[in-house]
C-alpha cells in the first residue's frame, strides 16, 4: 500500500490550523466586540442620541471608544468603560493624529524664562516673583506631547516625587509622540504625602491645574471640580490620585465632541465664565461661535460641556492657552487663606490686561504675598487668546488655527488640517505667506523678529522700573516710612506687576497684538516711576525732619 506522504502531511498541517484557529477565537472576539444595538445606548442616554444620530459619526460604533458594554446593558450599575487614548481617534483621522504630537527639537527640555542666554531672557523673574512656587522652576513650553511629563517633573510640582524610569537621558532621545505618562514616570516615593523632597523643590501642584493639560478624568470629575457625591475627584481631591489617573496630554475630545464630530469646550471654567457673566472678552467678539451648554452628567453629578455652530480657536485655544486661576490663594476682604473648596481657585477671568486688576479686585482674590515689598499680587498663566483678542488679526477674522495649524496635503494629496500646533515659523509658505504673498519667507521672518525685539527691549526695562520700585518701598520700610505711604506704594507694586506679568506669562504677544503690549508696559513703568518719585520724597522728608529733630 502505498501512501503519499506529502499529501498526509497538509491534511495533518490544515487540521493543526483549523483547531488553533478554534482555540484562538475567543481571544479575538475579545480583540474585536461585536457592534452594540445603538438604540439601546439610547434609551438612557437621550442627549448623546442627539449628538450622535445623523451626525458625521453615526457609522461609529459605540465599542469604539468605550468597552465592557455588554456587562452593563445586562446590569446599568457596571459602568463601561471609555477609551481616552486619542490613537483611539486616530484610527480614523490618522494625518491629524500623527502630527498632533510631533515633537519641536527648537524647543528644549526645561528651559528656563529665567535662562540668561538666547533672545529672550528674563533675569529678573525670580526676585520679581519671589517667594511663588514659579520661582522653582519656570520652564519654556514644548510640544503638547509632553504637557503632562513636563508638569510632573517640575520642580514646583510634585515636590521631585516623578521621575523618568530610563533616567534624564531620556530627554535628550525623545522623539515625541502620543506618549504615555506612567510608560514613562515612576513614582520614586510611593506612600510617602505630596511634599517637596529635596531642597530647591516645592509641591505647588493641585488637581485643578491639570485639567487644562489632560482631561483622562473628564467623567469623574464634577462642574467645577466641586466636591459632591459621586465624583470621584475634586478641587480639594488628593492631588498624586489625580496625577495618576492621567496617561494622555490633550485629548482629542477637548475640542472635538466625539458623538457628534463637531466643535466643543469642556472646560469648565471657561464654559461658566461665558454663561454667567457679560463682561468677558467672548461677549464683545463679533466673530464668536454661538454656543450650547449640554448637561451629560448621569453619575449622580453635574458636568457640562458647550458645543458651537463653527470652530471657535479662542474658545477651543482658550482651555488652556488663558489666564486662570487654579491655586488657593489671598482673600482680599479677610485676608486669610482661599483653600481649594473655595470656586474661586477654578476660575477664567477672560478678560484683556486693562481689565484683569479690576476682576481680581471684585473677586477679591490674590495669589501671594511679595517676599520684599510685602505688596499681595497676582500670578498669571498664559493670556495667549486675552492677548490675540481685538489685534489687527482677529478682527480681519484670523483664527489660532490659520496660523498654528495651518492646512496641507499628505503624501496622497488629500487636504487636513495639521495638528502640529507649533510657531508660524515653521510654516511660513502655509500660513503668513497664504495672505501676505508680496513677502518672502525671508522678509517675513525679519519681519517677526522685529516685533519680538522691540517686545522683549520693553520687557527689560519695565523689569528695571519694577525691581527698581521693589527696592525702593524695602527702603523706605526699613527707614521707617509712614505706614500710608507703604500701603500706597504696595498698590502701585500691585498695578505695574499686572502690566509685566501679564507679559511675561503669554506666549507670542509680541506677534499676536503688539501695540497692546507696548502701551501696556509702558503705563506699568510710568506707575513705578510716579511711585519711586514719591518714595524718594517721602524718604527725603522724613531724613529732613529727624535731622531738624534731632533725632
Amino acid at each position: 500500500m502505498k501512501y503519499n506522504l506529502m499529501g498526509l502531511w497538509r491534511h495533518v498541517v490544515l487540521a493543526c490550523a483549523l483547531g488553533l484557529l478554534a482555540l484562538a477565537s475567543p481571544a479575538m472576539a475579545q480583540q474585536k466586540p461585536r457592534n452594540v444595538n445603538v438604540s439601546q445606548c439610547y434609551a438612557c442616554h437621550q442627549p448623546i442620541q442627539e449628538f450622535h444620530a445623523g451626525s458625521a459619526h453615526k457609522s461609529v460604533n459605540c465599542v469604539s471608544c468605550h468597552g465592557k458594554l455588554n456587562e452593563h446593558n445586562a446590569n446599568a450599575s457596571v459602568r463601561p468603560t471609555t477609551d481616552v487614548n486619542p490613537a483611539a481617534c486616530g484610527t480614523c483621522h490618522k494625518n491629524q493624529f500623527d502630527t498632533a504630537y510631533q515633537m519641536n527639537p527648537k524647543k528644549k527640555a526645561r528651559h528656563e524664562k529665567a535662562h540668561n542666554a538666547g533672545p529672550t531672557p528674563d533675569p529678573a523673574f525670580t526676585k520679581l516673583m519671589m517667594p511663588h512656587g514659579f520661582t522653582k522652576e519656570h520652564a519654556e513650553p514644548r510640544s503638547h506631547a509632553f504637557m503632562v511629563i513636563d508638569q510632573y517633573i517640575a520642580d514646583r510640582a510634585f515636590g521631585g516625587r516623578f521621575q523618568p524610569k530610563d533616567g534624564w537621558r531620556w530627554y535628550a532621545d525623545q522623539k515625541g509622540g502620543n506618549l504615555k505618562t506612567w510608560d514613562i514616570l515612576v513614582d520614586k516615593h510611593p506612600g510617602e504625602p505630596h511634599k517637596a523632597f529635596k531642597p530647591g523643590y516645592a509641591a505647588a501642584a493641585n488637581p485643578v491645574c491639570m485639567s487644562c493639560k489632560s482631561q483622562d478624568h473628564i467623567l469623574d470629575w464634577a462642574y467645577m471640580g466641586d466636591p459632591v457625591p459621586g465624583a470621584t475627584f475634586s478641587r480639594t481631591s488628593n492631588v498624586l490620585d489625580v496625577a495618576k489617573a492621567v496617561n494622555y496630554a490633550v485629548n482629542c475630545f477637548m475640542c472635538h465632541d466625539p458623538h457628534s464630530a463637531k466643535p466643543r469646550v469642556v472646560r469648565d471654567a471657561l464654559i461658566d465664565a461665558i454663561t454667567t457673566r457679560t463682561d468677558t472678552l467672548f461677549h464683545k467678539d463679533p466673530h464668536a461661535a454661538k454656543i450650547q451648554v449640554k448637561e451629560l452628567g448621569l453619575r449622580g453629578f453635574t458636568r457640562k460641556i458647550a458645543t458651537m455652530d463653527k470652530y471657535d480657536m479662542n474658545l477651543q485655544c482658550g482651555q488652556c492657552h488663558v489666564e486662570y486661576n487654579c491655586n488657593p490663594g489671598i482673600d482680599m476682604a479677610t485676608n486669610e487663606g482661599v483653600t481649594m473648596a473655595d470656586r474661586r481657585t477654578n476660575h477664567f477671568p477672560y478678560v484683556d490686561v486693562w481689565n484683569l486688576g479690576k476682576h481680581y479686585n471684585d473677586l477679591k482674590f490674590r495669589d501671594f504675598r511679595h517676599g520684599i515689598s510685602g505688596a499681595r499680587l497676582w500670578k498669571a498663566q498664559h493670556p495667549d487668546v486675552e492677548v490675540f483678542y481685538n489685534s489687527k488679526h482677529q478682527i480681519a477674522g484670523v483664527q489660532c488655527n490659520d496660523c498654528h495649524m495651518p492646512k496641507t496635503k499628505d503624501k496622497a494629496g488629500k487636504t487636513y488640517t495639521k495638528h502640529w500646533v507649533t510657531s508660524p515659523r515653521n510654516y511660513i509658505k502655509e500660513t503668513c505667506l497664504s495672505c501676505h504673498n508680496d513677502w518672502n519667507e525671508k522678509q517675513a521672518e525679519y519681519i517677526i523678529d522685529v516685533k519680538k525685539y522691540r517686545y522683549y527691549g520693553k520687557m527689560r526695562h519695565i523689569e528695571f522700573w519694577l525691581s527698581r520700585l521693589i527696592d525702593k518701598i524695602e527702603e523706605a520700610r526699613n527707614l521707617g516710612v509712614d505706614a500710608a505711604l507703604i500701603a500706597e506704594s504696595q498698590e502701585a507694586h500691585w498695578e505695574t506687576h499686572i502690566h509685566w506679568e501679564w507679559w511675561g506669562a503669554a506666549n507670542g504677544a509680541y506677534f499676536h497684538n503688539q501695540d497692546q503690549a507696548v502701551d501696556s508696559m509702558n503705563f506699568g513703568m510710568d506707575i513705578a516711576q510716579k511711585m519711586i518719585a514719591k518714595l524718594d520724597k517721602g524718604m527725603a522728608d522724613l531724613r529732613a525732619a529727624r535731622l531738624a529733630s534731632g533725632k
